[in-house]
């Protein structure tokens, strides 16, 4: 349980400082638009090559892998349906709904608190693939059309991917895991200093956006918040549960740790692609701030209940 609350204090910490340097004006919302393209463009495809680049094949292609992707799917349907056949939200708003009621924090919080309260990283490992090259591809791709000026031709449509950093960057890393390539030293080291940007910058920049953005939970809707929310917290970590013990026989220190990376709270990640693409921005800072808040007591439920 310590891991759980050192996790979330840590982060907590760049948010208060991100959230003060804005109150005293170091910073402004021209700083946060910078952050935030800094992390998109640059950052974050360098940190996700790093990640995936070193993650063993045998960890990532597990059962975990399988019920990561059944969790997200079923709560992921969940939303859809509700934002369009219920709120009447656009593409691309229920793009970033979507990934805000079941892509979980994997990498900011998921490393860590994966290895205090279970002690190994190995178990985030498939959540990392499934997240970073399957749906934040397609997710970026859908919104990379929306905001196309002109038509796109069936060759535009299948290379979109290849123009988007964060793709590139994964599929990079991905490559290097299959083919068992260790990256050189050379090209290892400012990767690496790269990629130690990514956190802290986006977590800077989502503290400068509850200092001078709307108050959170002041602005959107509360009912499409709420339900967003219940859906991160108790449906998709329900729904990991269900399929790790039932459909997978899973139990013990296995069963635990799908349960725990699928209660995560949603990524700050989606964050920068909301603003990135500005569609949902709201709805998707709230959701960060609310799950994150609220996923304390839950994490801390499920590690009483099933460690």
């Amino acid at each position: 349980m310590e891991g759980v609350l050192a996790g979330f204090a840590t982060l907590g910490a760049i948010i208060a400082l991100g959230f003060l340097l804005a109150h005293f004006g170091v910073l402004g919302s021209d700083s946060q638009e910078l952050l935030t393209r800094l992390v998109f463009f640059v950052a974050t495809p360098a940190l996700l090559f790093q990640t995936l680049s070193t993650a063993p094949i045998g960890q990532i292609f597990s059962s975990g892998l399988a019920v990561a992707s059944l969790s997200f799917v079923g709560t992921a349907a969940v939303y859809v349906l509700l934002a369009r056949v219920v709120w009447h939200r656009s593409t691309g708003d229920t793009v970033v709904g979507t990934l805000s009621s079941a892509y979980v924090n994997a990498a900011n919080l998921g490393l860590p608190i994966t290895v205090y309260v279970l002690g190994t990283a190995s178990f985030i490992a498939p959540v990392l693939l499934m997240q970073l090259v399957v749906i934040t591809p397609l997710a970026l791709a859908i919104l990379d059309a929306i905001v196309s000026k002109r038509r796109s031709s069936l060759l535009g449509i299948i290379t979109q991917p290849l123009r988007n950093p964060i793709t590139v960057g994964s599929f990079l890393g991905l490559l290097c895991s299959l083919a068992g390539w260790q990256v050189p030293a050379p090209i290892a080291a400012p990767v690496a200093l790269i990629a130690g940007m990514a956190v802290p910058a986006v977590t800077l920049a989502y503290g400068i956006s509850l200092r001078l953005g709307p108050r959170p939970i002041a602005g959107g809707s509360r009912v499409e918040l709420a339900v967003v929310s219940l859906l991160k917290l108790l449906v998709q970590p329900l729904l990991a549960y269900a399929a790790a013990r039932w459909l997978f026989d899973l139990d013990g220190r296995a069963l635990l740790a799908v349960t725990v990376v699928a209660a995560l709270p949603t990524a700050q990640n989606i964050f920068v692609y909301a603003t990135r693409y500005d569609r949902a921005t709201t709805l998707a800072r709230d959701s960060i701030f609310v799950t994150t808040v609220l996923s304390v007591p839950v994490l801390l439920t499920i590690t009483a209940l099933l460690a």
